[in-house]
This record gives structure tokens, sequence and C-alpha cells, in this order.
């Protein structure tokens, strides 16, 4: 699934090259990708018809652009989801979803809407430019100017689940998915499993440090492709798995000390760590109460 920097090398090509741009038609050639539109086919269509862009923004893994009248695209790239800029003539991807026929700051440009699994989709947001009511309960990022690093470390030594599945949590931190918290954990030394109320406040920031440098890595490379469908505005694949140095590389040896990457389930997922340089937390002995005795 794209994380934070897949989704932010879409976002900045959007801002590139639709950006003062008016939408002249819209062509939905599948339900599914606008499914959670009040309006269905039609009504997203109806309501997009005539509208300018004004500005590509992003939460986390959601992109909007907000429109001239107040309102938003609000899109989620889910799975295998692409927002591409083609020219008109060009022929139709396989997985062509939604098509928006472009004037303006765009002149003869399409803007495309491609899901191989359609997990991903396109909704109009009322009244969402500033941001979308959808999404409001999503954290910010570690890249926003915004984000309160004293308080993500506060609310992670509080809660006693373990540090990835903190990290995974859309309303703690958003953006960071599977791919780079196993990367940032294994850069911090820290297990996934290790429980956030038993790491240092230090520990913590040392792991956001961790994650912002390897997102902002990332997205120097354009994001992370393991196969064609994550690419950019322009149908290029970024080159960041060149350089991870735990996910996906079970039975490779670790770049730090040797030790081969084990990888473990998780959360229906798999996790991907060093077993040398990430030990496994020990488990807690839990008391137990004595039996009453025998009548």
């Amino acid at each position: 699934m794209p994380e934070l920097p897949e989704v932010e090398v879409v976002r900045a090509g959007l801002e590139r090259h639709v950006l003062g741009a008016t939408i002249t038609r819209v062509d939905v050639l599948h339900p599914r990708p606008v499914r959670r539109d009040p309006g269905g086919p039609a009504g997203f269509a109806a309501a997009l018809t005539g509208r300018r862009i004004k500005a590509a923004r992003r939460r986390g893994k959601y992109l909007w652009l907000p429109l001239d009248n107040g309102d938003a695209i609000l899109g989620h790239l889910g799975m295998s989801g692409q927002i591409l800029v083609q020219p008109p003539g060009s022929p139709d991807e396989r997985h062509l979803r939604v098509r928006f026929a472009l004037e303006g700051a765009a002149e003869g440009r399409e803007m495309r809407f491609v899901d191989q699994r359609m997990f991903g989709g396109l909704s109009v947001s009322g009244g969402g430019a500033d941001l979308p009511p959808e999404i409001a309960h999503i954290a910010r990022d570690p890249l926003d100017p915004e984000f309160d690093d004293d308080e993500f470390v506060r609310r992670v030594r509080k809660r006693s689940s373990g540090v990835k599945r903190q990290l995974l949590d859309q309303g703690l931190i958003s953006g960071v998915g599977n791919i780079y918290a196993d990367e940032a954990l294994w850069r911090a030394q820290i297990h996934g499993d290790r429980p956030g109320e038993r790491l240092a406040a230090a520990q913590v920031r040392d792991l956001l440090g961790h994650a912002r440098e390897v997102m902002i890595a990332a997205l120097g490379e354009g994001g992370t492709s393991f196969d064609a469908l994550y690419v950019n505005v322009n149908g290029e694949s970024g080159y960041f798995d060149r350089s991870l140095h735990a996910y996906g590389r079970e039975g490779e040896a670790c770049d730090r000390c040797g030790a081969p990457i084990r990888r473990i389930a998780f959360m229906n997922r798999s996790s991907y760590f060093c077993p040398v340089c990430q030990p496994v937390p020990r488990r807690r002995r839990v008391a137990t109460q004595p039996l009453p005795a025998a009548d």
C-alpha cells in the first residue's frame, strides 16, 4: 500500500501539473471508486464539472484537491491506486476508473484515477477545502511542521501496546505504514512488540527521528516501488526499495550485524526485523493468586 512518501510524491506532482485547472468533464468508468460519494457516479461528476482546482494537500495517506467553491476532491490510493496526468490522446490504462478533462493551467491534459484492485477511491467533500471533515480524526504526520513531538512521546509511553502497532495507529501518527515502520524500528534497534510503556522518552524520540529520516530519504528517491502498481503522476516508479534494510529482506544478512533478517506475521501482514539488533522483548511475568485450600 502506498505510504506517506508515495502519497506525497503524487501530491507534489498534482501541485505542479493541475493547479488552476478547470474540470470540464468527469467520466466515471466504474462505480466502485466513487462508492463513498453520497451522490453516486452521476452526482460526483455533476458536482465537479466546472470547478477549478486551487491546491493539492495531504494528511497522512489521504490526498485532497481544494476547489474554488470551498469543496474538495478527497482521495485515497488504497492498495493499488494511481493518479496520473496524461495527454488526452494517450491510450487508456487497463484499469482506468475515473477520467477528468482539464482546461486552463493544465490545457490539453487529463487527470486519471487508475486502480487495479479498487480498494482506493474518490469522493466530493462538501466544505472540505481546508480540511475534509471525513479525515479530521486522522493525526498529523511526522513531516507536518505542526506535528507535536512531545505529545507523541507522552502518548506512546502511556500505552502498553507494542510500539509498531502504535506507529500504525493513524489516530496517533499518520502516514507511517508497514514498510517505514519496520525500517524506522530497524534503525532505532527496537523490536516492534516492545510495549510503549517500557520505552524511555529518549528512545521514542529517537524512533520518531528515524521515522522522519527514512521517509525523507524515500521522498528523495520517489518513494518505494515493489511492482508497477505504485507510480507518480507521470507513471514513474520510485527506487527507495533498493535502500531498505529490513522490509522484504527475509533471510538476507542484516546490514549492521550480519544476522539473517526474520519475518513474522503481524496484523494480517508481515514484520521484518533483525533478531540480534532488535531482540524480542521478554514477556512480563503475571502475578498469580494462590488457589484456595481445598475443603
